[in-house]
């Protein structure tokens, strides 16, 4: 292996120091658990202690030239990415998407020059004029990483971050992905899946309380193959970081159950080493490594303090990086040597890919099976939702609450789909959203990591994090629920996940309006459906019987563009027989279709969505020229062709009137006229709420009488 002269004296200047600068400002409380006997041999050394350098020259350069940007974690954590990209992560840039690699999520995700740094050094196909045009109009590399999308295509990054703490929890998901794909499709003869998950993250992602959710979690179902990483520099934004925390994070998650280190981030021995220790063991316990670092380190004027945080450091830029050795005048340098290291990195790195597509290749011949299924969970197969709909039996004519037609057709589902999966926030019971002979997810008790079923505590929040870590892992298919009202303790994860295209997840949300009745106002959403709806790239699917529920859960797990939520009721609500069962469904699936047709000339349309349907029905019996549109999905509807659009809603007619038991805004679209509830509801019997608030065939007729 070659490096530059420059690599090598820059590394013998600095043998006195650590890495190259002075000795860190604070005490490293070192674990006496921790046996230092994997120390990187001298070459090795030099050769990471010289990258470090060189991403952090690569950083202060792409933050300099936008005059943008986030400085410190780039500078402060250089070592530690240098350990993981240079030594213990197995990866291949060639095969970027390779099942069994490690993964690495920075959960910072506003120090995006660290990862796009060291992507570019690792040999991933990220140009480094890519990395020049760092927050640029459509460039590779923007503000904060971005998961693989119709928008941004940047290899090796895992999912998007950026919300703190959101990617420890994807981490979390990550890594209850692995353990169930290595119990669902490895082998007594063939191990496929044996991977670690990787996480850095920072004070801000440890005081957010998703990262305190997920992590308890972790450590309930002992996600041992999950490390994160504490970029531990003491500041954040505003002040350092005394000022707002003072627990010891260390105690913390180790009450929690992982096993915690502490070490110097900066030095190259204790990180190397540290992770070695911690992939190494399998005790049942995620790790937690607090690296004591110096935020923006190397920039004199504002390392170790807040200001360090931003941009504040362009302007000492040329002279940071003549402090830490780099050539004076060379913008994004990056040195023979360090190419020459990543170049034998990536050789040691296809020997283990090339050795473990000869053990895929002989766990496909014996399984073709697992094989089959596996390949359909990789490319995210389905049929055809309208090949679908029809492999489900037809349901029932009763009345029934629209959470029991979902129970029943979720079986139907998971069959359908073999690698979907389903959790619940405690509320399984409530949801229904149970699979039957699908086992329990995670350790100890019945609970098995082939388990389809995930009981992720009173934790929405992380739920709906470790949600997006399922589908950013890219295995299977997941649907989590909870009541509605509850929606907006996991709405940031929601935005994230159609942010991020992430159609394998969807969301169970039950108890749907002011019909839940007796729990009262905090359990009854008004606003909860039309806030959802408001989000970009989520279907919001609010059926209104039990063939429409065929359609949202079919359309939820065969749509490829985003996510689904499937708004679900707990009351009865009588079915729609007059009206075919297919036809239902097939209209259903296009967002909107006619459920009562005129049966005169056409005068009046009345649009209704959910448990207001039957009462829309009721009230058009008697009115020969009313026509009632079911519209289970604003969303849906609105991408149909304007031709369909125009036969469902003819623009002749004028006279419209539209029924949800929500707030009403979102209807005037489509009407004059809307019968809503625009207000927060009241503790009684559920009839009597509906009754109250005018959500009945009476008081619609009553209103549509209002408008001759």
């Amino acid at each position: 292996m070659k490096f530059s002269s420059f690599a090598i004296a820059a590394v013998a200047i600095a043998a006195s120091t650590v890495n190259g600068f002075s000795a860190p400002k604070f005490a490293v409380r070192q674990q006496t658990s921790l046996m230092m006997s994997t120390a990187v041999d001298a070459e090795t050394k030099t050769a990471l202690a010289t990258a470090a350098n060189e991403a952090r020259g690569i950083a202060m350069d792409s933050i300099a030239a936008a005059h943008s940007g986030h400085m410190g974690l780039p500078l402060g954590a250089a070592e530690i990415g240098a350990v993981l990209y240079g030594s213990q992560m197995t990866y291949n840039p060639k095969d970027p998407t390779w099942i069994n690699r490690d993964r690495f999520i920075l959960s910072a995700g506003h120090g995006s020059m660290f990862l796009y740094s060291w992507l570019n050094l690792a040999g991933f196909d990220l140009p480094m004029e890519e990395v020049m045009r760092f927050r640029q109009h459509h460039s590779m590399t923007p503000g904060h990483p971005e998961f693989p999308s119709s928008e941004h295509n940047t290899p090796g990054i895992e999912c998007t971050t950026g919300p703190l703490g959101q990617g420890v929890a994807n981490a979390v998901g990550m890594a209850a992905s692995e353990k169930m794909a290595a119990a669902v499709y490895n082998t007594d003869e063939h191990k496929i899946f044996d991977h670690h998950i990787f996480a850095l993250a920072g004070d801000g992602c440890f005081q957010e309380g998703v990262s305190a959710e997920a992590a308890a979690f972790a450590a309930h179902e002992k996600l041992d193959n999950l490390i994160i990483l504490y970029d531990a520099n003491e500041v954040t934004l505003d002040k350092m970081a005394e000022y707002t925390q003072s627990e010891d994070i260390l105690k913390r998650y180790e009450a929690y159950g992982w096993e915690v280190f502490e070490i110097d981030g900066h030095d190259l021995d204790a990180v190397e080493e540290t992770i070695a220790k911690a992939k190494a063991n399998n005790n049942g316990k995620p790790k937690f490594i607090k690296c004591n670092t110096i935020i923006g380190k190397g920039m004199e004027e504002t390392e170790g303090t807040n200001a360090a945080h931003g941009e504040a450091g362009v302007p000492y830029v040329d002279k940071a990086k003549k402090n830490i050795g780099l050539p004076e005048g060379e913008k994004w340098y990056v040195s023979e040597g360090t190419r020459d290291f990543f170049a034998e990195v990536q050789k040691k790195n296809q020997a283990t890919y090339d050795a473990w597509q000869s053990t895929f290749s002989a766990w496909k011949e014996a399984n073709p099976a697992l094989a089959k299924q596996l390949q359909e969970g990789v490319d995210d197969y389905t049929m055809p939702a309208a090949d679908m709909i029809k492999e489900i039996a037809k349901q029932g004519t009763d009345a029934e609450a629209t959470r029991v037609s979902g129970f029943k057709i979720i079986q139907d589902i998971a069959k359908l789909v073999p690698y979907y999966i389903s959790g619940s926030a405690d509320l399984h019971g409530s949801t229904r959203n149970y699979i039957n002979d699908g086992g329990n997810f995670g350790s100890g008790f019945d609970k098995t990591y082939s388990g389809k079923n995930l009981y992720f505590g009173i934790r929405e929040h992380a739920m709906g994090s470790i949600m997006n870590g399922f589908a950013f892992h890219g295995l299977f298919k997941i649907s989590g629920s909870t009541f509605l009202v509850f929606a907006d303790y996991l709405r940031p994860t929601v935005r994230v996940a159609a942010l991020s295209e992430l159609n394998r997840v969807s969301y169970i949300l039950t108890h749907d309006s002011i019909g839940v009745g007796e729990d009262g106002p905090t359990h009854q959403p008004v606003e909860t459906v039309s806030g959802l709806r408001v989000i970009p790239n989520l279907d919001v699917y609010r059926p209104a019987d039990a063939e429409e529920t065929v359609a949202a859960m079919v359309s939820s797990v065969t749509r490829k563009e985003g996510p689904t939520a499937l708004i679900f009721s707990r009351q009865n609500i009588d079915q729609n027989n007059d009206l075919d069962y297919m036809a239902r469904r097939e209209g259903a699936l296009k967002g909107g279709y006619i459920a009562k047709k005129e049966t005169g000339e056409l005068d009046l349309i009345i649009i209704a969505t959910g448990s207001e349907v039957p009462h829309a029905l009721k009230a058009a019996a008697d009115l020969p020229g009313a026509r009632v549109v079911s519209m289970p999905c604003i969303e849906v509807f609105e991408r149909q062709s304007a031709e369909y659009k125009e036969e469902i809603l003819p623009s002749s007619c004028t006279k419209r009137i539209a029924m949800e038991a929500g707030v009403s805004n979102v209807w005037y679209k489509y009407a004059s006229k809307v019968v809503g509830v625009d207000k927060f509801g009241m503790s009684a019997p559920g009839d009597i709420v509906m009754k109250e608030y005018g959500m009945t065939a009476e008081n619609l007729a009553a209103e549509i009488a209002s408008m001759n």
